[in-house]
Formats: structure tokens, sequence, C-alpha cells
């Protein structure tokens, strides 16, 4: 089914898709891509750490998938693109042997159990108790354990403001985590 021109903004992805396919005209297209050039740019930024780099990638991605997208059955546009552009950005970083970036999108609660002692429904006795393990860990642990669920900070966001490593902060999150516990389970003995 082919839509009207003056009503191309108001197709939904799926009918865009679609008429893409049908005709092969870049109109529809550039209007389904368009739709998602903020969320393209901000994963392109966040894997490749520069603006230029970003906007070229967003220019190659289009220029890839034109030529790429008959071939797939696309159930979700949105998340097809996510991932081709997650891949573009992966792969330019292997190809400039770049450290990849954690990937931040994937939620991350480290241990129910320490976001569940961390809840304010708990009791002021837990609280303290946790308080006190956390003053035991050793400074790095202390440090990132306090930012990440505290604070709520990022991997990443943790690592630039301590200068550690994103894989360190990682490291230090999940040796806390499991510091905490064990502290834990002491102090409820």
């Amino acid at each position: 089914m082919i839509f009207s021109a003056g009503r191309i903004d108001k197709m939904s992805d799926g009918e865009l898709l679609e008429s893409y396919l049908d005709t092969g005209r870049l109109d529809y297209f550039g209007e389904l891509y368009n739709r998602y050039l903020p969320l393209v740019y901000g994963l392109c930024l966040k894997y490749l750490r520069s603006v230029e780099n970003a906007e070229d990638a967003v220019m190659q991605i289009f220029e890839e998938l034109v030529p790429k997208i008959d071939r797939y059955r696309i159930k979700e546009f949105r998340t097809w693109l996510y991932t081709v552009a997650r891949n573009h950005c992966l792969q330019q970083l292997r190809s400039r042997k770049m450290e990849i970036p954690l990937d931040t999108t994937v939620n991350f609660m480290e241990s129910e159990d320490v976001v569940h002692l961390l809840s304010k429904q708990d009791d002021e006795q837990k609280l303290s108790a946790l308080e006190k393990c956390i003053e035991k860990l050793p400074e790095p642990q202390k440090r990132s354990v306090k930012m990440f669920f505290m604070e709520q900070k990022s991997y990443a966001d943790i690592a630039d403001i301590t200068k550690y490593a994103v894989k360190s902060v990682k490291s230090y999150i999940q040796n806390a985590k499991r510091n905490l516990k064990l502290c834990m389970e002491k102090q409820g003995e």
C-alpha cells in the first residue's frame, strides 16, 4: 500500500518501511531514518566520543542501510536500527584499535541485595550496618560503590570523576558488592 507524499510525516514506521520497500523512494526511508536521527547520533557519540566521528557515522550508517534494508525482515525498525548503529560503532572502534566502552544502556543493577539494602524503606538498623560496612571497604571500592548506588552515576561517569579505568570501576563495584554482602551477613549474625 503506497501513501501520498503529503501524509508522509503522519505515516507509521511500518508504513514508511513498507512504502520504501515497495517503491524504492528515498523520501520514505529518509523520513523513517530522520525520526531516529537523535537516537543514532547519541549512540554514535557515546561510543565514538567525538562529535565529528559521530556525525560521520550517522551519514555512513544511512548510506549502509539503503542497499541493506531490503535484505532483512524487519519487525521493529527502531530496534533494528539501534543494533545496526551499535554494530557500526563497535566496528569503527575495532578498526581503530580503540577501547570499546561499556554499554551503559543495558540495565546494570549490580546486585538486587545491595540495592534493596539502600532502599529508603529499610529500617535504620540495616542502613546503619550498611554504612559501617561501606566504611570498611578499600577506598576505590568505597568511592565507586557510593557513586554508583547513592549518586546514581554510571561506570563512565565514575571513571571520568575518579580517573579509574572503566574496567576497574566495574571490578571495584563487583568486589564491593560481594564484600558488602559478606559484611551484612556477619552483621546479621
